[in-house]
């Protein structure tokens, strides 16, 4: 294991600013990997990935989906999300209701009993739940989806609901995926059969980043994911892939089991605090400190 996470030598890469990263998602989304973008695309330029599709099996905000179409770096990208919720954000992004929601966004009056109301109200359509889900996302902490979230209070600087709420924003980043959203393609499945199913393809490459074992079931709603099976399918993948993980000594073991490579990258979770998380592929030659 020493060998495999020691592909840096001595000193390890500098964390992440994702200051310096284009903000793509419309999402605040516990567990994104707007962080890992520049990995992302080192990955990517190493497996040749122009005219191929990007599969994001458990896409959630689909921060490297957005990213690799909108930087012209693969043909397409299929993002595959499980959750309802999710979903209906994605599938009225990238419909003809892309413009509603931004103008719903920009018009939004932000008080709490404007957000209880709306968070209260059975949506009769899927582009008012994908504004009651962004909304969700933007006021509650940590941007947390899964039942039992709060609301945010004091927020920072004391803003409280309005911390996360830029309406400005999420109508251009909703806006700027019209641009390309041709080459992005959105299926509510279960990510992990989706997988299996494109395993054989060489015309495909894989970006899987599951709900983690320590945190998935405080994060999301379906975070019960069987991680050995997730392993054993993706050990049969014939195209590249590239895998994010909590550093736990289980996925370190099931990533040794399969003969995959494991680094350690440093990145910056809540609150600030340093933490690493993991890379694993069956190959990670093309890492290079950042």
């Amino acid at each position: 294991m020493r060998e495999q996470l020691a592909l840096f030598g001595p000193t390890r890469p500098k964390i992440i600013n994702v200051a310096s990263v284009p903000q793509r998602s419309p999402f605040r989304y516990p567990g994104g990997k707007t962080w890992l973008i520049p990995y992302v695309r080192q990955w990517l330029s190493s497996c040749q990935s122009a005219d191929k599709q990007l599969i994001e099996p458990f896409a959630g905000g689909g921060v490297v989906s957005l990213t690799s179409v909108a930087e012209k770096r693969v043909r397409e990208a299929l993002m595959v999300e499980l959750d309802e919720d999710v979903a209906a954000v994605w599938q009225t992004i990238l419909s003809d209701d892309a413009e509603w929601l931004a103008h719903r966004i920009t018009s939004f009056s932000v008080t709490h009993s404007s957000v209880e109301s709306v968070l209260r109200r059975n949506p009769t359509s899927v582009r008012q739940k994908a504004f009651a889900v962004l909304l969700k996302n933007r006021v509650s902490h940590g941007g947390i989806l899964a039942k039992g979230a709060g609301l945010l209070k004091h927020g920072e600087n004391g803003k409280g609901l309005l911390s996360r709420w830029y309406p400005k924003t999420l109508r251009y980043r909703i806006l700027d995926i019209q641009n390309y959203k041709e080459r992005l393609k959105f299926l509510q499945a279960d990510g992990l059969k989706v997988l299996r199913d494109n395993a054989g393809r060489t015309d495909a490459i894989f970006f899987i980043d599951p709900p983690y074992t320590v945190t998935g079931k405080r994060l999301y709603r379906y975070s019960d994911v069987n991680h050995s099976e997730l392993f054993n399918v993706a050990s049969t993948v014939q195209g590249a892939f590239l895998m994010t993980y909590d550093n736990a000594d289980e996925i370190k073991e099931l990533a040794l089991m399969h003969r995959l490579h494991i680094a350690a990258i440093p990145m910056k979770g809540t609150h600030h605090a340093e933490k690493t998380e993991l890379l694993i592929s069956k190959d990670l030659s093309w890492l290079k400190k950042i």
